[in-house]
C-alpha cells in the first residue's frame, strides 16, 4: 500500500552538469501574491542551491494565473538564451466553475509554450480548494510547490542534456 507523503517537496539532492551556465525564466502571478511570493522564494533558493547563478534567474510578473502562458511565451520569445521557464501561480476554487476553466486553460497553455519553444515550461501552479491548502503547499506542512517546480525544471534540463550528449 502506498504511503501518503506529508511534505511533497522532499527530493534526492542532485547536480546538473554546468548549472552555472543555465538561464531560467520565472513568471509569477501577482494574484494571491502572499502565496506566489513564497513559491518564488522556494524556487529561487532551490535553483541557486543547485548551482544556477543568481544573475541567470530572470523573474517577470503577470497579473494573474491566466496570463502565465502568455508571459512564459513572451519570455521564451524575447529572451532566447533562457533555457526553461517556471510558471508560478495560485488558483483557489470559488463558488463557481470559473476555477475549473482557468486551471485547465493555464495547464494547457503552459504545456503549449514548452512544446512551441522546445524547452521546459514548468507548471508550478497551486490549484486548491481554499487558502489553507494553498498556504500548506507554499512553505507549510506539505512543502513548497516552488521548490518542486525548480527541481522539475532542472531534471528536464538534465534530460535534454543527456539526450543531446549521449554516451558513446
Amino acid at each position: 500500500m502506498a504511503e501518503k507523503k506529508k511534505n511533497l517537496s522532499e527530493f534526492t539532492p542532485f547536480k546538473i552538469n554546468s548549472a552555472n551556465h543555465i538561464r531560467i525564466g520565472i513568471v509569477v502571478s501577482e494574484w494571491n501574491d502572499h502565496i506566489t511570493d513564497s513559491l518564488l522564494k522556494g524556487a529561487r533558493e532551490t535553483l541557486i542551491e543547485q548551482g544556477v547563478a543568481p544573475e541567470h534567474i530572470l523573474v517577470e510578473y503577470v497579473p494573474g494565473s491566466y496570463e502565465l502562458p502568455s508571459g512564459a511565451d513572451m519570455v521564451m520569445t524575447h529572451c532566447p538564451d533562457v533555457d526553461a521557464v517556471i510558471c508560478i501561480g495560485c488558483i483557489i476554487q470559488g463558488e463557481t466553475r470559473h476555477f475549473e476553466f482557468i486551471a485547465q486553460a493555464v495547464a494547457h497553455g503552459i504545456m503549449e509554450v514548452g512544446l512551441k519553444h522546445g524547452k521546459p515550461a514548468i507548471f508550478s501552479v497551486l490549484t486548491t480548494q481554499d487558502m489553507q491548502q494553498a498556504e500548506e503547499r507554499a512553505g507549510g506542512k506539505h512543502g513548497n510547490k516552488g521548490v518542486e517546480g525548480a527541481i522539475s525544471c532542472l531534471k528536464m534540463l538534465a534530460l535534454r542534456q543527456s539526450l543531446s550528449n549521449p554516451k558513446a
